[in-house]
């Protein structure tokens, strides 16, 4: 008789996912309370993996996992697999950024209107009784130019988001062509950098695009803009953007990463917070979240559910 397939759950996920592996005959087992040394060492008995983002799938790993079939990621990025390796010894790899794009496409949109209409300041002056209605003057979106770079699935959901805001979409993917559509307009790189008033980053994390928005990259663009970056700390350079900030290149940023934070992005390393976050920290023309953009009720199912999903049905490789 054969062995039912093993599955570890390495991260907490919704446990949708859980069920629907159980139910089609897996034995699914959560060990996400495990340290990184003692999943090494059960890790050969699996051959379905469940990870977020605290676990490195790397050679070591590989090496040990003799039966593994399958990682899947809850979530969009894949930078903590090794997925040369993976596609070398035949393991497939899944991940769900279906399930948290409409997350990241709303929360952006807050984010840039709570900026543009000052609501954390005014917020915080009514709450201490203080009236400031001319110094809290905000800006309309309508009419601004918005510039979306990757144009992948939280892009896209973001540009589906501002259509009835009567805002000009363009947007930039170096490995993607022929999306462009009545809506949004498929533009090369020197088009964004002259047409942009908002930017918003939308790029996974790789050796080519991490710290790509840096100095050089925002003094190619004409006008001065205001930034959104969603997806992840590292695309950004934090002191360069202080810099952009100081100048007036740059005239407000919405961040809700930061390349300070820890690889699961559970939290902020306290001890590499640098000058420049303390003055992220303390001005008015920056919004900051932690790293929540795709985390709502939803997408916590969402998530799980698309896995479950691309699994059962013999999806091939991640999205």
């Amino acid at each position: 008789m054969n062995q039912k397939p093993k599955v570890i759950f390495i991260d907490s996920v919704h446990p949708i996912l859980f069920e629907r592996l159980e139910k089609a005959g897996y034995i699914c087992e959560w060990k996400n309370e495990l340290t990184q040394e003692e999943i090494l060492s059960i890790i050969p008995e699996y051959e379905g993996a469940v990870i977020r983002s605290k676990f490195q799938f790397d050679e070591p790993v590989f090496n040990r996992a003799k039966k593994l079939k399958w990682i899947a990621r809850s979530g969009a990025g894949m930078e903590n697999i090794n997925l040369a390796l993976a596609k070398q010894k035949g393991i497939i790899c899944y991940n769900s950024p279906e399930g948290n794009r409409d997350a990241v496409a709303e929360h952006c949109v807050a984010m840039i209107l709570s900026l543009f209409n000052q609501l954390k300041k005014s917020d915080l002056e009514v709450r201490e009784g203080k009236w400031n209605r001319e110094q809290n003057r905000g800006l309309e979106l309508k009419g601004k130019t918005i510039g979306i770079l990757g144009y992948g699935f939280m892009g896209q959901a973001f540009a589906e988001r501002l259509k009835g805001f009567d805002v000009k979409i363009i947007a930039h993917d170096k490995y993607k062509s022929n999306f462009g559509e009545d809506a949004v307009k498929e533009v090369c790189l020197e088009q964004l950098f002259a047409e942009t008033d908002v930017l918003s980053i939308h790029l996974p994390l790789t050796a080519e695009t991490k710290f790509l928005i840096n100095s050089d990259f925002i003094n190619q663009f004409e006008k001065a803009f205001y930034l959104i970056n969603t997806a992840r700390g590292k695309n950004l350079k934090t002191s360069d953007l202080v810099d952009a900030l100081e100048s007036k290149k740059i005239l407000g940023a919405c961040l809700d990463v930061l390349e300070y934070e820890s690889l699961s992005f559970e939290n902020l390393k306290a001890e590499e917070l640098p000058e420049a976050f303390q003055y992220l920290k303390q001005s008015n023309q920056v919004i900051l979240s932690p790293h929540v953009a795709g985390w709502t009720v939803e997408s916590y199912y969402k998530l799980s559910s698309v896995l479950a999903d691309k699994i059962l049905g013999g999806s091939n490789s991640y999205s």
